[in-house]
């Protein structure tokens, strides 16, 4: 060799790329942003030639504050779906929605007022409405910017509101069908009421928190019966609702029950029972209920059985009953018999009954025929006791803020004073909330406007059931779910609904557009107004004025004139429950917009697992209401959002995760790469911890990808080799390929994001970076012209459109930044693409599993050299020309068979048959194949660092034979 070598880096084929290796993704992704709206991504995909049409219904977001992480989720779901469905060939459209009208708005308004001095009741309702409508508008602005920052795809310059005047026509048409099909009826019943809200809630309206309650066991007095055993004894209930105490009209009991007759015998100071009382209590229950009065077994005796017989028999006094004062409200005896909803598993084996404020005791009542003896009228809407109820007149069960009122406080007190308590206490239980003031929510008795789901349709025929729960119940079954738990859980839930209470009563909504015949019952068959021609003059006012119509001065009198006498008529002002507004949208998002669809039903309806008794819910609802059959093919679920220790996100708690800070720290696309790798199914993780991990995972693919676009440099389609052409390495890449856009594919397709992503990264940082590009590095880099070199590049720009196009519905940025580093342009986006179809013929097990052989004995090699170079024998395993030793005949033709030293990154290699001394480097979990360790012998090449014999023998000084005929062709 000589003194001096020339400096070979010139003639390397070096990896060239402005790709940085920092992402810079908070300043440069809404660069991409801009650039996208420019250049009109969303429109331009639907110009594309005739595809099929997949659409995803967006369930619409409320339009009253900023974004939260569940919206980042849910979002991005929908972002991943729509744009993976697009770039698999479908026309995949998006149009995104907000939910504008109901309580949390006009709650907001109301606030406002509040702090002016202002009363809602002395505003003009049109002129309140169109605050509520101001304010949601300003705020569907707001959210809109925020969700395209977290880079979804859609028509946002047309969404969808239900506040629009064409969706406010549609959802009281809609409302009109159940008027007209006669499951639209007033009925009084309890519904749950929010005393703060003063308005009826659905269950999808509430929350269950825990809650310390007031528990009282009462004592009901036996009258009426021959039985001297049993006259003058006491019927004990527990109840965690004393406000309901004075609304009781019965009690009941349990036919499969054993009762008994309990005797009081002693008892200790500061206690409410005498001794010689009896009691009636099922006997499983009998020392939970006398041990909250402080006796124990000693202190009462069981006197003898109480059988259903003599409960038959039995009438029971109210313990108010002759109360002075009382002026006989509760001197009536009360009901009592059985009742299949009674258990012996807690309280005392008898269920106090209040059916005004109670649905099981409701529904009792109702089908014996006896509600109007047992109904009563004692609350409020604001919680209060009617003024003139006796001992509790005003008194509020809630105060305005929510909190604990005086009502059951003076209720236990005045049972105490007529010795009708026998213990009380405090529980603390899970009890519902309204989502929206947070306060607790009663069960009231009010007259409301209800969807009946057991009633006939119109003159019910239809071939998916002939009641709205019939159909549900039928087309459950026909909708696909992700997960498949979905469908269990709401078909669970529509089994047993009650029937769905349409009316609210507030001011920002779409009225129950209908009118009451004056001097008529809700019973009788001309109470409701039910006329064509009336309908069609209110859906067409709403279609150019909007709802307001509804309120406006003289509305009644413009809808019914020249029609019906107006004056014979009352119109009615509730507006609609909210859930039947969203629960509406497929009409007038898919069945009128022109991006909607052709038979009105979505492909996907994507939400929140709370949506099973929400949004998923009211939509099959309304939908088998008025059409017949469910708005959506496809309904797929997402879990909620904790902290990464697994507790519920809260503000008070301080663990909350804002998309914004995320987006500002690390950029969006790493809240999207969170999503994906999430199980969205189940509940998902966030935290600094967990965000950390994820931008390692997006560093790894990030340099795989730097690494392409450097190797790809000018690479031409004269540079491209026909795959049969290719060394086997190569095939064996195209083999993964086909493999992995199988897997891509039916993973979108089933909507497994969490699935997709970690197969092509496991592909991309196992396959490609730790070993495909490993061992070709030195080709790209060192040879000349040569076919190795041309079909790794080929392979490459294979690689490149298939891993790009395959990771950008998730890393939207990203993969956006990588494509145009390629193919730079002011039209070029990786979004206006498909994924490449992969020919199946690149499929070759039978080469699989020669390399999987290969790969196998690879990683022997390489953990052994790796000892060598952790006792400093070698720095670098091209010093190693190992000898590998392999038992199995099969794997040690197919290592013979291939360049295995480039495999192994050695300078040389040697394969034998032969046993291997004991010494001979081993691992566990590869049999039959044993290393000795062995440095190569010769010189090493200045342009490839090979350590081989015949460096310096060429007419390049310190190169070997391959990098002397490289430098040959570019020095000459």
């Amino acid at each position: 060799m000589c003194a001096e070598t020339p400096d070979y880096k010139s003639t390397l084929n070096l990896p060239k790329t402005g790709f940085p290796m920092r992402a810079g993704l908070p300043k440069r992704e809404p660069e991409w942003l801009a650039r996208w709206e420019k250049i009109g991504i969303y429109d331009r995909l639907r110009e594309k030639e005739p595809r099929a049409p997949f659409t995803l219904h967006d369930g619409p977001p409320y339009a009253n504050g900023h974004l939260h992480i569940g919206h980042a989720l849910n979002k991005t779901i929908k972002d991943m779906i729509v744009r993976s469905h697009q770039m698999m060939g479908f026309d995949a459209r998006y149009v995104p929605g907000w939910d504008c009208h109901g309580l949390p708005i006009e709650w907001k308004i109301e606030e406002q007022y509040r702090k002016k001095g202002r009363d809602k009741d002395d505003v003009p309702i049109n002129e309140f409405r169109a605050e509520c409508r101001e304010f949601a508008r300003g705020w569907v602005d707001i959210q809109r910017e925020e969700f395209k920052r977290l880079g979804i795809t859609g028509n946002w310059a047309d969404p969808y509101l239900t506040m629009d005047f064409h969706a406010e026509r549609v959802i009281a048409e809609e409302f009109m069908k159940f008027l007209m099909t006669g499951t639209l009826y007033q009925g009084s019943k309890p519904v749950m009421w929010s005393p703060v809200e003063q308005t009826a809630l659905a269950e999808a309206e509430v929350e269950y928190h825990d809650k310390d309650s007031f528990t009282v066991w009462v004592k009901f007095k036996v009258v009426g019966t021959d039985d001297a055993n049993l006259d003058g004894a006491f019927v004990v209930i527990w109840t965690t609702t004393p406000w309901t105490m004075p609304s009781n009209k019965a009690v009941v009991w349990g036919e499969g029950i054993s009762y008994g007759l309990y005797e009081i015998t002693g008892r200790p100071e500061e206690c409410w029972l005498n001794i010689g009382e009896r009691y009636m209590i099922a006997d499983d229950l009998a020392a939970e209920v006398l041990g909250p009065a402080r006796l124990d077994e000693s202190m009462y005796s069981r006197v003898s059985d109480v059988t259903a017989d003599d409960l038959r028999k039995i009438k029971l006094q109210h313990p108010l009953a002759e109360a002075e004062g009382g002026n006989g409200e509760w001197d009536d005896l009360r009901d009592f018999r059985s009742a299949d909803f009674v258990t012996a598993t807690e309280g005392t084996g008898f269920v106090h009954c209040a059916p005004s404020h109670g649905l099981e005791e409701y529904d009792l009542y109702r089908e014996l025929g006896m509600l109007e003896q047992v109904l009563t009228y004692n609350v409020n809407p604001d919680g209060r006791y009617r003024d003139d109820l006796p001992f509790f007149g005003g008194k509020a069960i809630l105060k305005p803020n929510g909190k604990e009122g005086n009502a059951n406080a003076a209720v236990i007190d005045k049972l105490v004073e007529v010795g009708g308590l026998l213990a009380r206490g405090k529980i603390t239980h899970s009890y519902p909330h309204s989502w929206r003031s947070k306060a607790p929510v009663i069960y009231r008795n009010t007259p409301q406007w209800f969807a009946a789901i057991d009633r006939p349709v119109g003159d019910g025929q239809d071939m998916h059931g002939k009641t709205i729960r019939e159909r549900a119940l039928t087309e459950i079954d026909n909708v696909n779910w992700t997960p498949k738990s979905g469908r269990n859980r709401l078909h669970a839930m529509m089994e047993v609904r009650p029937d769905w209470v349409l009316s609210r009563q507030r001011a920002w909504g779409v009225p129950l557009t209908c009118f009451t015949k004056k001097g008529t019952l809700p019973t009788d068959a001309d109470f409701l107004l039910r006329n064509p021609e009336v309908n069609a003059r209110i859906v067409e006012a709403f279609e150019v004025e909007g709802a307001d119509a509804w309120y406006e001065e003289g509305a009644k009198e413009r809808f019914l004139g020249g029609i019906v006498d107006a004056d014979a008529y009352d119109q009615v002002t509730d507006i609609l429950d909210v859930w039947f507004d969203s629960g509406s949208t497929h009409a007038f998002t898919l069945r009128d917009r022109a991006d909607g669809t052709e038979d009105g039903i979505a492909d996907v309806y994507m939400e929140g697992t709370d949506q099973h008794r929400g949004w998923f819910h009211s939509s099959l609802l309304q939908s088998c209401g008025t059409y017949g059959r469910a708005p959506y093919r496809n309904v797929v679920t997402h879990g909620f959002t904790l902290d990464q220790k697994g507790m519920k996100m809260s503000k008070s708690v301080g663990n909350t995760i804002v998309p914004e800070e995320i987006i500002k720290q690390y950029g969006a696309d790493i809240l999207r790469l969170w999503v994906a790798q999430a199980d969205y199914t189940a509940d998902q993780r966030i935290g600094p911890e967990i965000l950390k991990g994820v931008a390692d995972s997006y560093r790894r693919l990030r340099n795989t990808m730097r690494y392409m676009l450097g190797a790809l440099s000018e690479f031409s389609e004269a540079d491209r080799v026909d795959p049969a052409d290719m060394p086997e390495l190569e095939r064996w890449v195209l083999h993964r390929v086909a493999e992995l856009d199988k897997t891509v594919r039916e993973g979108y397709a089933r909507f497994d994001f969490q699935g997709v992503f970690q197969a092509v990264f496991t592909f991309a940082t196992v396959d490609l970076s730790a070993f495909y590009f490993d061992i070709r590095k030195d080709a790209l880099y060192c040879d000349g012209d040569t076919l190795r070199r041309r079909a790794a590049r080929t392979v490459l720009d294979i690689l490149f459109h298939r891993i790009t196009t395959w990771l950008a519905p998730v890393l939207v940025f990203t993969m956006e930044e990588v494509w145009l580093e390629r193919f730079p342009g002011d039209e070029s986006s990786v979004h206006l693409i498909d994924i490449p179809e992969t020919p199946q013929d690149w499929l070759d097990p039978e080469l699989a599993a020669k390399w999987a052989q290969v790969r196998a004995a690879r990683r022997v090699v390489t953990a052994a050299l790796e000892v060598q170079r952790t006792e400093k024998v070698i720095g670098s395993s091209l010093e190693a020309a190992p000898t590998v030793f392999v038992t199995d005949g099969d794997q040690r033709a197919a290592l013979e068979s291939v360049s295995f030293e480039d495999v192994t990154i050695t300078s040389s290699i040697t394969v034998t048959g032969e046993a291997a001394a004991p010494e001979a480097f081993r691992m566990p979990e590869t049999d039959g194949i044993a290393v000795v360790f062995a440095k190569a012998e010769g010189e090493k090449c200045e342009r490839c660092w090979k350590v081989l014999p015949d460096v310096g023998t060429h007419s390049h000084s310190g190169v070997c034979g391959r990098c002397d005929k490289a430098v040959t062709e570019v020095l000459g």
